[in-house]
């Protein structure tokens, strides 16, 4: 049996962490050396998407920790035990923190990715005014550059289209202008606003 069918049939079709029915996927719950029902849960694209930093913690959304930490599956007590860390702040995380147990195994393996040691702020790719950007945006240039190594003189008003992300570094982005990809400082760029 496919380690996703085994997910499935122990959570009964449903995020193990929010009970979601929507856009589940498989996560393997870092540090995995080989990928398996034990290490892996079943998650829905919200959750994967704040455990993964990719966007911005909703304090809300993680209530259902509430219910889940209790859960029988290890994999899923190390991951409400992480996300409770990251959201200790909240008296009602510190609560349910301070109630779940984890034995000395599954408490290691929580520990391994150093993740409890942050806070839930997440750094993320924002233009001068602070608007989240994404890979394949268009954005605006609000300052006149100079190409380093180039010629090329990227003018004030520009609009770039389709940007990368630069992996490492929420204050670079990559785009094309005149044909030629170069890497901007994301503080010198506003998102376009979709029509």
């Amino acid at each position: 049996m496919k380690t996703e069918d085994v997910l499935r049939q122990r959570s009964g079709n449903n995020c193990e962490l929010c009970k979601s029915t929507q856009n589940l996927s498989v996560y393997e719950v870092p540090p995995e050396d080989q990928a398996n029902a034990d290490n892996s849960i079943l998650i829905c694209d919200t959750c994967l998407a704040q455990i993964e930093k990719k966007v911005e913690l909703n304090n809300s959304h993680w209530h259902c920790l509430t219910e889940s930490m209790w859960s029988e599956v290890p994999a899923v007590q190390v991951v409400a035990w992480r996300m409770l860390n990251r959201l200790r702040n909240e008296s009602w995380a510190a609560d349910n923190l301070d109630m779940l147990y984890l034995d000395e195994e599954n408490l290691a393996w929580a520990k391994a990715t150093g993740d409890h040691e942050n806070d839930g702020s997440v750094d993320l790719h924002r233009d001068c005014n602070g608007a989240q950007l994404l890979a394949g945006d268009t954005v605006v240039l609000i300052k006149s550059l100079d190409v380093k190594g180039s010629t090329l003189n990227a003018k004030l008003g520009t609009v770039v289209k389709n940007i990368r992300l630069v992996p490492d570094n929420t204050e670079q982005i990559e785009g094309k202008i005149e044909g030629q990809t170069i890497v901007i400082l994301t503080k010198y760029v506003r998102k376009q606003n979709e029509k």
